[in-house]
């Protein structure tokens, strides 16, 4: 296989700058040279290089075309995460509807050397046409794969969560015109609190999507637009627990229920405060193309935030199951919980068209929330905070939301690390297997903490690559976990005698480790060449919980900041 180059690999590494920083908030410098990946570390037999760099938030990839000739469509977010540093109205001479503003979404096309060829296209403009302005917008996806046919993304109005209530249900499915830039609603007035409607896939005329949870933890706190935000909605009616909640703020508040609303015991109705029937959180949800906005239905729900879905192909393990990542909790809000972990679970629906069930927000992965591993250790994104001894007293243990299951919880299929954030994945093509790769391998896309809690293990997990071996084509619960793509000094950089990648030394996201390497890793997806191309958010500076060197220089541009610019996708593919 040839190697296929950027168009910017052929300007000197000198040329570029080895700094980027956030216009906003220009204190907050980060190093940003990601080289061609010589500090990222992959297994035996495979390589890594820049296919694109210099973006502004990508989340997802999508390829029309062959593996002869194709093309490249990234989706760039815009503003997505909370803090004044992320604001698109206030960037120093740049106005919040020009199309250079980094903090608005938009669509670029690329040929498959990395040549930029248009866009960015569908940017917001002033009378309300293309993507929504405060974004972020996550996922695309053509009716027809790389075959094209509609061109299908995802946005929001979330913005940086500042004003309380003004991003709720504005989450939307659109159509892009990948030759104009013309973006035209499919579904409006999905729900927008803690977590959008995110990624995307088209299925037997179907739209399949991943809708977040309104919440952290299912109950509204101080996280949530200062208790503005929209409360969680539920796929089928539950009956509440006799728990309230307080965060310090003289008012007390039941799960599902908005920020201050004191409800012990009610029973809420399926779909309570959504803007049409169908829509929940926490679910994947689904609808017919041919008339999508009155077919909408949950396929799935009681997941905190789903985030990365694909369907396994039908000789696979899976037998074409919906395979899909699940975000685990914060120690943040009126419901902190720490070391929850990540999930890989299976979305389908019951035999008689009901939803399965999957355990949030009262069970985390295996276990009830009430176990001790979850009790918050009182870090400062709780509601609580500094009264530490008051969360330890009050909020430990993480008590449930409901009073019962609405049925039976459907275990998920494997556990990650806590705060790895496990966000896209994919099906390994048979052309990529090799070595440790084995038959029926996928990859999954671990976007990494965001320093509301201290790292999960040494080495720490997260901004990286995981490899996932289904080890049995009977028995799709035997399955394999390890690292696949991670940071790691050139220098340092090992492989065991089955081509297994190890590091001698520290491994954690690119920009605190000055590595030429990867920051956040949201979405993976194999393209028409048999290669996996990894979306790259970029750097964002975070609390520090995890690494006190990811944390802002400010303390006043918490809780988190994007460095525009940083973003990358990467190309992984078979050495020659």
């Amino acid at each position: 296989m040839r190697r296929v180059l950027p168009l910017l690999a052929i300007v000197p590494a000198f040329a570029f700058a080895q700094s980027a920083t956030n216009p906003i908030c220009p204190e907050e410098a980060v190093f940003y040279n990601p080289g061609d990946g010589e500090d990222i570390v992959v297994p035996r037999g495979y390589k890594i290089e820049v296919f694109a760099r210099d973006l502004n938030f990508p989340t997802d990839v999508v390829f029309l075309g062959n593996r002869h000739d194709f093309k490249v469509l990234v989706l760039e977010s815009g503003t997505g995460l909370p803090g004044r540093c992320n604001n698109n109205a206030v960037v120093p001479g740049i106005g919040r509807f020009d199309p250079r503003n980094p903090f608005t979404p938009g669509l670029s096309i690329f040929n498959d050397r990395g040549r930029r060829l248009a866009g960015p296209l569908g940017k917001p403009t002033a009378s309300g046409g293309g993507f929504q302005p405060d974004g972020p917008a996550i996922g695309l996806s053509f009716e027809h794969d790389t075959q094209g046919g509609t061109l299908f993304a995802t946005d929001s109005n979330q913005g940086v969560r500042g004003a309380p209530g003004d991003a709720n249900n504005t989450s939307r499915i659109v159509r892009v015109n990948v030759n104009t830039g013309a973006v035209t609603p499919v579904i409006t007035g999905l729900p927008t609190g803690d977590h959008p409607t995110e990624q995307i896939v088209v299925k037997d005329g179907w739209l399949y999507w991943s809708q977040g949870s309104a919440t952290n933890a299912g109950v509204t706190g101080h996280d949530n637009g200062g208790g503005g935000n929209q409360h969680d909605i539920a796929c089928e009616q539950v009956t509440l627990s006799q728990n309230t909640w307080d965060s310090g703020d003289g008012h007390r508040t039941s799960g599902y229920s908005n920020h201050g609303v004191s409800r012990p015991g009610a029973v809420v109705p399926a779909f309570e405060g959504a803007t049409r029937r169908g829509m929940c959180t926490g679910a994947i949800l689904r609808a017919k193309i041919s008339n999508p906005v009155n077919t909408i239905e949950p396929v799935a729900w009681g997941f905190r935030n789903p985030f990365g879905l694909r369907f396994s192909p039908n000789d696979h393990p899976l037998k074409g199951e919906l395979l899909i990542s699940e975000n685990g909790e914060d120690e943040r809000g009126a419901r902190p919980v720490n070391f929850a972990p990540d999930r890989l679970a299976l979305a389908r629906q019951n035999p008689d068209g009901s939803p399965s069930f999957h355990g949030w927000p009262d069970r985390f992965g295996f276990l009830e929330s009430t176990q001790a591993v979850f009790n918050p250790i009182g870090g400062p994104g709780d509601d609580l905070f500094p009264d530490v001894a008051r969360i330890r007293a009050e909020d430990a243990p993480v008590k449930p939301v409901f009073a019962f299951p609405p049925r039976p919880p459907v275990a998920p299929l494997a556990l990650e690390p806590a705060d790895v954030a496990a966000v896209g994945l994919d099906f390994v093509p048979k052309s990529f297997v090799h070595g440790v790769v084995k038959k029926n391998a996928v990859l999954v896309s671990r976007e990494g903490d965001f320093g509301f809690s201290p790292e999960n293990g040494d080495p720490s997990a997260g901004h990286d690559v995981e490899l996932v071996n289904f080890t049995s084509d009977d028995n799709p619960a035997e399955l394999s976990l390890s690292k696949f793509a991670f940071n790691c000094a050139r220098a340092d950089q090992r492989h065991d005698t089955d081509g297994t990648p190890r590091c001698n030394g520290d491994s954690d996201q690119a920009f605190t480790q000055m590595l030429r390497g990867i920051n956040r890793p949201v979405t993976i997806r194999f393209g028409p060449d048999g290669a996996a191309y990894l979306v790259d958010y970029g750097a964002v500076r975070d609390p520090g919980g995890a690494d006190p060197r990811s944390q802002f220089h400010n303390p006043a541009n918490a809780p988190l900041v994007q460095i525009p610019g940083t973003g990358v996708v990467w190309r992984i593919s078979r050495e020659d």
